[in-house]
């Protein structure tokens, strides 16, 4: 049953010169005070969700981005902020990416978080997508095995020091502690300081879906995010039954949809037609596909079609899913009130274990419109939903 609603912001500035025929994506400045604009928006969304009862506003972790698309670089600093201007509100850690960290200073940082924020923090931890970032931090992100072996081992490492009063670790990539002589004895374990005071979980997306990946999920007791942000959203039947089983495998039997979010890109009109929907909501969608189709999240493109996106006079005919397609595939729920509802039941009857549902728009969108559909949404949808 559904309990809770959310939204993911990526901290993105408010774009110009929006969709295919506008300013291709490496081509785009904009200096510091326009990229400290989405510090200011996050916290803006974060009062009117407070207000309007949603559950957890997620945020993502992204480095070095001039062209103004994800701007938030410390969820945790931006989540204690956020903590200090609303009563009740959530803020999710969507993601943390693991391989741009040591994993003992994760693991400190949200521990402080959590103190900080009386337990208003839901952790999440991903592997990384952007070669600038992962790999300036010092990561690997073009050797996808090295990447997930690194990744499996912070996490890993992360959790232990979350958990247990005190641990070691020897691992391929981190011996901790070293074996050094401190104070008259040698080191054989050590204590995070401080550690968390409120229960957690902690949550990965789920892209690939790969057999290694999902046993690893559910083997740490990592919960499933599906769709939202850069990937396409949408309930996707089969991922979710095969995550139903796995972790049936492991010993948590749960209903279908069970420790999943699942995530819909998301329009609150007054007009029944998707046609009107879909002029409105095209800029947007193109702005997120020029930006995160050569990254990976519009299906695999060939070289040609990745140089088409770049040039405003072709991209058009790159052969990219359309607005309708993307509805039809069901990633999106849009219309009036009544039908968003409609819609969400339906999925709460298909998935009865299913708690938390994302809802959002395309990284393109400007901050005047995300919040009037959390105004919307919050006011129009949620009172309808818990009706039933």
């Amino acid at each position: 049953m559904i309990k809770g609603f959310s939204t993911l912001y990526a901290g993105q500035v408010d774009l110009d010169d929006l969709g295919f025929e506008g300013t291709p994506v490496n081509s785009r400045r904009y200096d510091n005070e326009k990229l400290i604009t989405p510090l200011e928006t996050a916290q803006e969304m974060a009062k009117l969700m407070d207000r309007h009862g949603f559950d957890t506003l997620w945020l993502a972790e992204h480095h070095f981005q001039r062209e103004g698309y994800e701007c938030i670089p410390n969820i945790l600093m931006m989540a204690v902020q956020i903590a200090s201007q609303t009563e009740r509100l959530r803020v999710g850690c969507g993601f943390n990416i693991a391989p741009m960290w040591h994993p003992l200073r994760l693991a400190e940082d949200y521990a402080m978080a959590d103190i900080l924020t009386d337990g208003r923090v839901r952790f999440g931890v991903g592997r990384g997508y952007h070669t600038r970032e992962v790999e300036t931090f010092g990561g690997p992100v073009q050797d996808a095995t090295a990447n997930r072996d690194l990744f499996e081992e912070q996490v890993e490492l992360v959790l232990k020091a979350l958990r247990e009063e005190s641990f070691s670790h020897h691992g391929r990539h981190y011996t901790i502690p070293p074996r050094v002589p401190y104070r008259g004895y040698e080191l054989e374990e050590i204590t995070l300081v401080p550690r968390p005071t409120h229960p957690f979980e902690c949550w990965q997306p789920i892209v690939s879906a790969s057999e290694r990946g999902l046993d690893f999920m559910v083997r740490n007791g990592i919960k499933g995010f599906m769709g939202g942000g850069a990937a396409v959203g949408g309930a996707r039947h089969g991922l979710i039954e095969a995550w139903q089983e796995r972790l049936a495998e492991h010993g948590r039997a749960t209903a279908l949809g069970g420790d999943l979010i699942v995530g819909f890109s998301c329009f609150v009109t007054d007009s029944g037609s998707e046609e009107d929907v879909m002029k409105r909501v095209q800029p947007y969608v193109e702005e997120h596909q020029k930006m995160f189709g050569p990254l990976g999240f519009a299906g695999p493109l060939t070289d040609e079609q990745i140089e088409m996106l770049a040039d405003p006079k072709r991209a058009r005919q790159a052969g990219l899913p359309t607005v309708r397609d993307q509805f039809e595939a069901g990633s999106w729920i849009c219309g009036p009130a009544e039908r968003i509802a409609e819609k969400l039941l339906e999925l709460q009857e298909t998935y009865p274990g299913l708690e938390e549902v994302m809802v959002g728009q395309p990284v393109g969108t400007p901050r005047a419109v995300i919040c009037e559909q959390i105004e919307r949404f919050g006011s129009e949808v949620m009172p309808l939903v818990k009706k039933g």
